[in-house]
């Protein structure tokens, strides 16, 4: 058994000594007289690249101005960085009063607290709190960011909302610190652990019913100015719209990948013509067409604005291409694993929920984050039909007076700002891959 284990155990490689670094050199890129040439010229491509955009970026930089002239003034060849600077609020944030930030910030950290403990080892029931995240989240979010007079509806949906963020927040901290769930540490505070499964399962009604009636007379008290979408703007924006996309798009694309894969023939040829025909036609055209064709279809009387039919096409046009990665991902099961859980007693809903499902999104990882950071990337679009998003608020630098004809520095900083959430993103999935065993072993 110990040669076994020691056959098992994956030898760790020495550190490269100088001759293996060397070698790997001489092997890599000076084996040869072309590869000697192609080394030295492609050394010399990125020294004269990486000194030019270091000279101009940083060295003759201006960093302080009060107006494109004087940044010529100051220096005429380096990056006036002092207009993105002065309008650095505006990338993030766009036209939002600026007395009212503190509640777009505010959203921003309740969105980290909610999806804290989806990270944190010892919690239990993360799915719980990832559906949580996804369909009560947005609304008190979103009272925070428009604000205005709150409806019954709304007012209910915020209360249910406070008492997720609450309770999930103390079912981490317990999870944490001794193992257990909310549930189980309420039901032995209250010395009910003899008592029956209907018993404790009242009682933790009756708590949440009690929370929920305190949530609701709290927020009746809340009064937040309104604030119109049209004042809604920058990374501020495209993180509305692309977050709102990306939750709703796996559920969705499931959906329609199961009804695809349906036995039902209307089922099977509805989600099939859905998804087909989203996918034939790129995003613009269908922003253009919700901008349009979406109140046509609407009771009479009953208008949307343009930022929820945006966000409506985002939704549709990103479910459409997520249903094809997952459809893709349920043939990848072999069909004994159907077989194997038709045999222990499982039913279709069973079986895709608890056997093929959860092998399936793992061997779809990387698709799955390809997908959202491309939808990222692609609600910049917007911008076309009027809405300043940070691309919008990008090129409207150029158009300010005291900076106009500012093109260069806005969109470099808005390229860093991409690539920084986008690599993020990437490392984030590699990272899920390794530990769901869906990659390679390292």
């Amino acid at each position: 058994m110990a040669v076994l284990r020691a056959e098992r155990t994956p030898a760790r490689s020495a550190p490269l000594s100088e001759t293996s670094v060397l070698g790997w050199l001489r092997k890599n890129l000076f084996s040869s007289w072309i590869n000697i040439i192609l080394t030295i010229v492609s050394i010399y491509i990125i020294y004269i690249t990486v000194t030019g955009l270091w000279v101009w970026g940083v060295t003759d930089a201006v960093w302080v101005a009060k107006d494109r002239r004087d940044c010529f003034d100051i220096s005429i060849d380096g990056a006036c960085w002092a207009g993105v600077i002065v309008w650095l609020d505006n990338f993030f944030y766009g036209r939002y009063p600026r007395a009212e930030l503190w509640r777009v910030n505010l959203g921003g950290l309740l969105l980290f607290l909610w999806m804290a403990p989806l990270w944190l080892p010892r919690v239990k029931d993360k799915i719980f709190i990832g559906l949580t995240t996804v369909f009560l989240y947005p609304f008190l979010a979103g009272y925070f960011f428009a604000g205005g007079d709150k409806g019954l509806f709304m007012q209910v949906m915020i209360s249910l909302a406070i008492v997720a963020l609450i309770g999930q927040t103390l079912h981490a901290i317990i999870g944490v610190s001794s193992g257990r769930g909310l549930p189980e540490y309420l039901i032995r505070l209250l010395g009910k652990e003899e008592a029956s499964e209907a018993r404790q399962r009242h009682t933790l009604l009756a708590i949440l019913a009690g929370a929920l009636v305190v949530a609701f007379v709290g927020q009746m008290g809340w009064s937040f100015v309104g604030v119109s979408w049209t004042k809604w703007g920058g990374m501020f924006l495209t993180l509305v719209i692309s977050g709102i996309g990306i939750a709703s798009a796996l559920p969705l694309g499931i959906i329609l990948a199961l009804g695809r894969r349906s036995k039902l023939p209307v089922i099977r040829v509805l989600s099939t013509a859905f998804i087909e025909l989203f996918r034939s036609v790129p995003l613009i055209t269908v922003l253009f067409m919700a901008t349009t064709m979406f109140p046509l279809f609407m009771p009479e009387g009953f208008v949307l604005n343009k930022l929820v039919q945006v966000i409506i096409a985002v939704c549709l046009f990103s479910g459409c291409y997520m249903a094809e990665t997952v459809r893709a991902g349920l043939q990848a099961i072999p069909h004994g694993q159907y077989e194997a859980a038709h045999t222990v007693g499982l039913g279709y809903w069973g079986t895709m929920g608890l056997v093929v499902m959860p092998q399936a999104l793992k061997h779809m990882i990387p698709n799955i984050v390809g997908s959202f950071i491309g939808l990222l990337k692609d609600t910049t679009l917007v911008s076309i039909i009027g809405l300043f998003d940070v691309l919008g608020m990008l090129r409207a630098v150029s158009q300010d007076i005291p900076w106009r004809g500012l093109h260069k520095e806005p969109l470099i900083f808005g390229a860093v700002l991409f690539f920084v959430i986008c690599f993020a993103m990437s490392k984030y999935s590699r990272h899920l891959e390794v530990k769901l065993s869906a990659g390679d072993n390292r």
